[in-house]
Order: structure tokens, then sequence, then C-alpha cells
């Protein structure tokens, strides 16, 4: 059985970062993805997908996302339901996010402020070891 969903789009709102009782961070966005179609007026159609982060994550997307920012999100699908305070059931499906990719800003979000995310990017290791690739001229070169 496969349950991975990959998307991307904007975030409507800033990343809301609660606690669990046991200290455990979770952050909540809703992000807005366009359909890849037109409907019948010729206008392509917006869904708004709820998205769970936890942990690290969690705590990296509060921190460097905001309302407007893009963002790419791979995880799976999570349905379940709860009882509101009239007593009547409710059901939520959400994407839990495994991953997520900080991508181009957004036309609402933040200022730029110090340790935001181009300080974060700065931060981020390079790769050096390029030299540990060798260069193939022909396909009989392959060592496979």
């Amino acid at each position: 059985m496969l349950n991975k969903v990959v998307l991307i789009g904007r975030l409507t709102r800033d990343p809301e970062l609660r606690y669990t009782t046991n200290g455990i961070s979770v952050a909540t966005f809703t992000l807005a993805v366009e359909r890849t179609f037109a409907n019948s007026q010729g206008q392509r159609e917006t869904d708004f997908i709820p998205i769970v982060t936890w942990r690290k994550t969690a705590e990296l997307c509060a921190q460097y996302l905001s309302k407007g920012r893009m963002a790419g999100v791979s995880g799976r699908i999570q349905t379940r339901s709860y009882e509101n305070q009239e007593g009547q059931r409710r059901y939520v499906t959400e994407i839990v996010a495994d991953e997520v990719q900080f991508l181009g800003g957004g036309g609402e979000s933040r200022q730029q402020q110090p340790g935001d995310l181009n300080d974060f990017e700065k931060d981020m290791p390079k790769n050096d070891n390029d030299d540990d690739f060798m260069d193939i001229d022909n396909e009989e070169d392959l060592p496979f």
C-alpha cells in the first residue's frame, strides 16, 4: 500500500506553532494549490489543503515560512475525527508532512529580518565533494 502526497503551493497564513503536553512541537498551516486545469468559465480553481508538521520541521516552518511564501510539501494523507462541543462528530483530512521545502518568496511575506531564510541558506553546508565524481566519456566507461 502507498500513501504519498507531493504538493507545491503558497501559504494562506503564517504557520501556527504549538506544543503537545509532552513538549513536542507541532505547526499547522494551509497551502493554496492551484489545479492544473481550468473550470467551465476558463478559470483555474484553488484547493486549500491543511498541513501538519512535527518536531524540528515544525519549528523551522514556524521560523522561516510566512503567509504568501511558496513551499513544497511531501508527506501522507491522514484522516481523523473528533466530537465538537455540540456533540457532533467532525472529520478532518490533512497532510502530515515528512518534508517541507522553502521555495521562492511571496508577495505578502513579512519583511526580511536578521536570521531569516537568506541567512539560513548561507549557513547551509556546501557540497565540496564534486571531485568524487569522475567524467564518463562514453557508455563503455560505466562500471555496471
